[in-house]
């Protein structure tokens, strides 16, 4: 049989067909199967002489110290990395292709703009707003920079020649859903689009030593025109972070080639912009209440920062027939094999109570080292007992109800120290306490509960 002269492709992710539907089987959005023509060329094969490439060894490249460009945002430099064992080179490596993901609303667009106007010369290119909204939200950042250019264009062709053109140090480009290319068929945000734009973005960047970061848009759907499709393409994978109900934001990176991916920043969003935490553990825990059952410490390490947060819970007699089990900045899968654990292992009757846990700040306690201040937590609310404000708990909590050690101790209980806890229940294992702090070595679950 011969194959067919037409096929149907679809706009939006480039899946072809043979026959027309209304919607496509691989995206799933509907009206964007188009027929188009099918062309077959046939190739004669020939031979064609290459020249070999020429290959060197370690040894034989020199060395060369690349300086790096600071940002002045303390955090921002800490998640980019550094160059030296000291830290001074920290920042934006020249030449390099930037993500900087998030959901919509959480504070991108005010960093970038916060960014542009501490690096100079910046061109801030913008597909969503005019050069009079920018300079709106500049004036509501108390920004001011004769060396910040603006410019709405959604072209990648002419925002390519504007770069080789003005050669800026750094360039911003908000957003990647917004850019197309003459060059790709398809509508702004599809797949092939965001890959192209983005190909020619990566290319301009390394021929101009311009560092240009590009913003994605995470949906909660997921859709395939979301920042995740270009992380395999870019050098540096930046996401920020948090609850848009609380003040406090996290810088994340997912990748990057210049430096360590487990750095993490922490800001607090202000009428001025996103201001740099200095001390994360202490504002964490400045509002915390009095004595108070159900509240307890724990220390996580976000890359190798030590952060101390409050964990909540409240224990109530269930007013329907199924207990309900809630959890806020905690994995509720893991909420419930705790649960479990509690009432196998340490005895405690919580079939007929609701159990809510609640991490303050809008931090997410994603680590095991939460467990154990979990179960402690829903114990003291359970028994309606406190457990002191100068009490830290730290450790992970095995389906035989045995607590575990957790990596990075030693870090963790300087930190517990120096925010002026005096005592601290984990397992030790076999490390050996070397600072005057009480530290109740527990290898039980069960054992724990009962003292308390």
């Amino acid at each position: 049989m011969t194959p067919p002269s037409t096929i149907f492709t679809c706009s939006n992710c480039d899946a072809q067909f043979t026959k027309w539907s209304g919607r496509c089987l691989e995206c799933g959005k509907w009206g964007t199967v188009m027929e188009s023509e099918k062309t077959i060329e046939k190739k004669e094969k020939t031979k064609t002489a290459y020249k070999a490439l020429e290959t060197k060894t370690l040894s034989q490249i020199s060395k060369q110290e690349l300086q790096r460009i600071t940002t002045k945002i303390s955090e921002m430099d800490r998640v980019l990395g550094s160059s030296d064992i000291d830290g001074k080179n920290s920042g934006f490596v020249p030449g390099s292709l930037v993500l900087l993901g998030g959901e919509p609303g959480i504070g991108k667009s005010t960093l970038s703009i916060q960014l542009a106007s501490l690096i100079s010369p910046t061109l801030y290119i913008s597909g969503e707003e005019s050069a009079q909204q920018i300079k709106m939200r500049a004036d509501r950042l108390k920004i001011k920079s004769d060396k910040l250019f603006l410019a709405n264009e959604t072209n990648i062709e002419t925002i390519c020649a504007t770069i080789e053109k003005q050669k800026p140090i750094l360039v911003i480009i908000d957003s990647i859903q917004t850019i197309y290319s003459q060059e790709v068929e398809g509508e702004a945000g599809n797949i092939n689009q965001i890959r192209a734009c983005t190909a020619k973005l990566l290319e301009t960047a390394k021929a101009t030593n311009s560092i240009i970061i590009i913003i994605g848009h995470v949906t909660k759907e997921g859709t395939v025109a979301g920042p995740k499709t270009l992380e395999h393409m870019v050098d540096t994978v930046l996401y920020l972070e948090g609850d848009r109900h609380h003040s406090y934001r996290i810088l994340r990176t997912v990748k990057n080639r210049f430096g360590a991916t487990d750095e993490v920043g922490i800001f607090e969003m202000s009428e001025t912009g996103l201001v740099p935490v200095k001390n994360p553990s202490a504002s964490f825990l400045e509002e915390r209440e009095g004595e108070v059952s159900g509240s307890v410490i724990t220390c996580l390490m976000e890359g190798t920062r030590p952060l101390l947060i409050e964990i909540q819970a409240l224990v109530n007699k269930t007013s329907f027939g199924f207990p309900v089990r809630k959890a806020s900045g905690f994995d509720l899968n893991r909420l419930h094999v705790l649960t479990a654990v509690l009432q196998k292992r340490a005895g405690l009757n919580l079939g007929q109570y609701d159990i809510h846990i609640n991490v303050v700040g809008g931090v997410r306690a994603n680590e095991p080292a939460a467990d154990l201040a979990v179960c402690l937590a829903i114990a003291s609310s359970y028994k309606d007992k406190e457990l002191g404000k100068d009490l830290v708990v730290f450790g992970e909590v095995g389906l035989g109800g045995e607590v575990r050690s957790i990596a990075q101790l030693e870090k963790r209980i300087k930190e517990s120290h120096s925010l002026g806890m005096k005592r601290i229940i984990t397992n030790l294992g076999k490390n050996k306490n070397k600072i005057d702090v009480k530290i109740i070595d527990v290898k039980n679950i069960a054992e724990l509960i009962k003292q308390t």
